[in-house]
């Protein structure tokens, strides 16, 4: 019967794996839809190849595998900086004290669709019409990381978000319309916000500090950005550190309510 010594199961066993498999699951949501998506899954492979090896006492291939997992992770910390830096902030801004924020961490455990509190209509519709005119215009909404400090940068708001309120905002003699918007659930919170700004090189030329200032809080945390060009009235939207392709503002309506359910 020692054969079948590996059915028993302990209660802290179960929670070593159901820990594990959280811990992957927030690291895939960190680089899914990126470049490191890639990386993250060929680390994985390798690093079943290595305790198969290991299993079937391949000792070689074994050493080989482990060498390789061992002088890898110095130089995951270069490669996954970014994400690295987004998990850290994510895990520092949990707030375990609320129930409302305990559940947001966990809510990959309820249903996918949720309902948003954020009315994604009434910004679209004004990011439409600032288009249409050309305005200039830097949105960024919060999902679960704290984003107190950029907004200490701004000036405080407690407005509730509607299409007419942005517009006037953004509208190029307001003394608002410099810097960020930020918006949290369904309430403006600040204005004129400074944001860090993304040195990545690849960004091309012809977008400005304001796209590179959405790519930068994007990359800094899980916040997503709208930005409305004043050069061309295009409305981009950003999310985690890069240009989010869709077809029409219905399109992009969709992709919000996804990402902030």
């Amino acid at each position: 019967m020692d054969s079948f010594n590996f059915l028993d199961f302990r209660i802290l066993d179960i929670l070593d794996i159901v820990l594990v498999a959280v811990l992957l699951y927030y690291i895939y949501k960190l680089v899914k839809g990126s470049a490191a998506i890639n990386i993250f899954i060929g680390i994985v492979i390798i690093y079943l190849a290595w305790k198969l090896t290991q299993l079937l006492q391949m000792e070689m291939l074994s050493s080989v595998f482990g060498e390789f997992i061992g002088v890898g992770m110095f130089a995951l910390i270069v490669v996954f900086q970014q994400e690295i830096r987004k998990f850290l902030l994510m895990v520092g801004s949990t707030n375990f004290g609320t129930k409302r924020n305990f559940l947001r961490q966990l809510k990959f455990m309820r249903d996918d669709v949720s309902e948003v509190s954020t009315d994604i209509k009434a910004i679209l519709k004004a990011c439409e019409n600032m288009g249409k005119t050309n305005t200039g215009a830097l949105i960024v909404i919060k999902r679960s990381t704290s984003l107190d400090f950029v907004k200490s940068s701004g000036d405080k708001m407690n407005i509730e978000v509607n299409q007419p309120i942005i517009e006037s905002i953004f509208y190029k003699n307001s003394t608002l319309h410099d810097g960020a918007m930020i918006i949290e659930d369904n309430k403006i919170t600040a204005t004129r916000t400074i944001l860090p700004v993304s040195n990545d090189r690849s960004i091309p030329l012809r977008f400005g500090l304001r796209h590179r200032a959405a790519v930068g809080i994007s990359e800094k945390t899980d916040a997503v950005a709208l930005v409305v060009s004043e050069e061309s009235g295009q409305t981009n939207y950003i999310k985690d550190g890069s240009f989010e392709i869709y077809d029409d503002f219905q399109d992009l309506e969709r992709k919000l309510e996804n990402d902030l359910s």
